[in-house]
């Protein structure tokens, strides 16, 4: 273990990450899994990104959200996935002291802009179901730059209580993170610093965020739900429950997880459970997140039709006049 001495403490310069198993054969299984399900998130989230930016259909409020959530996957995933891959490789799995602070911190930003940006989602679908009137003035391009500097500056401010509160602590024995990341909570197990303050910062700041954003996405949909029973179309109620499930399966994907890792209480679950889930949420989801819209979303469906068929175009037109 790499140390510095400290007066009479150890300080560690570095961490073992324990990751998922110790099995090699099962090693090299979820090298190939996860990496197929990494190289799906990269691509499906950036063919997201690049069909909202190309397509005039998409230049929407809702799709404009939908790039940025795209663009906070990929971060979200790329600041843990890489690594695991590397660590189901090696023998000794190892983050220097400085790389765990930046994983962490890299880690919560991600996450809370997903957050802001699922509540953002649905304050627009509540504006377009319930306000349609009102809709190009109270999501016009100004309110959702708006939505977008919040979303990034409570990113930035929760990834800070993290990252300061990390960097606060004191590690002077056992360096080995019982996670595949460097997660705050196992970190803490290993400080030998008073956390009680420490702790306690981070945890409000998160606890605040979900907070707020699962009660701006449950009383938007208590009204999308409420405007919906009045319609008297049965056309009509269908047409706006359906733009709403994409968002909705989403919602309950991440926000599940996150209840079940953050809010349950810590003897209801074991320490591989929670590792089971946090691959769940912090891998797999931003995979499915791309396929959920572009599947039950029409609009992104018949756009990417549209590109791929002035792509062909495009190509069959070069070749023919090269030939």
């Amino acid at each position: 273990m790499d140390s510095l001495m400290d007066g009479n403490h150890t300080a560690v310069t570095e961490f073992i990450l324990l990751g998922l198993t110790d099995d090699p054969v099962f090693q090299v299984i979820l090298f190939m899994v996860i990496l197929c399900i990494y190289l799906v998130t990269i691509s499906g989230n950036l063919s997201t990104i690049i069909l909202v930016r190309l397509s005039s259909k998409l230049h929407h409020p809702m799709y404009l959200f939908l790039s940025h959530l795209a663009f906070a996957d990929i971060g979200y995933s790329s600041s843990v996935t890489p690594k695991m891959l590397v660590n189901f490789l090696v023998e000794t799995n190892t983050i220097s002291y400085l790389g765990c602070g930046i994983q962490l911190g890299s880690a919560v930003f991600f996450g809370t802009s997903e957050c802001f940006l699922l509540a953002a989602m649905a304050y627009d679908r509540f504006v377009a179901i319930c306000k349609p009137l009102l809709y190009s003035t109270k999501m016009s391009t100004q309110v959702c730059v708006w939505l977008l500097v919040v979303t990034y500056i409570g990113g930035f401010l929760d990834a800070s209580s993290f990252t300061l509160s990390f960097y606060s602590l004191f590690f002077c024995g056992p360096n080995a993170v019982n996670h595949f990341f460097c997660d705050f909570a196992p970190l803490v197990e290993l400080s030998c610093s008073d956390v009680s303050v420490t702790a306690v910062v981070p945890s409000f700041s998160s606890g605040s965020i979900i907070m707020v954003t699962v009660f701006v996405i449950a009383v938007s949909y208590i009204y999308i739900l409420i405007t919906i029973l009045k319609m008297r179309s049965t056309e009509g109620r269908h047409k706006a429950f359906s733009t709403c499930t994409s968002h909705l399966t989403a919602v309950t994907l991440f926000y599940g997880t996150i209840i079940f890792i953050y809010v349950m209480p810590k003897s209801s679950y074991s320490t591989d459970q929670n590792k089971v889930v946090s691959v769940f949420y912090m891998v797999v989801i931003p995979m499915l997140n791309p396929l959920i819209y572009s599947l039950r979303n029409k609009e992104i469906k018949e756009a990417l039709k549209r590109e791929l068929g002035r792509k062909i175009f495009s190509l069959r037109h070069l070749l023919f006049c090269r030939t």
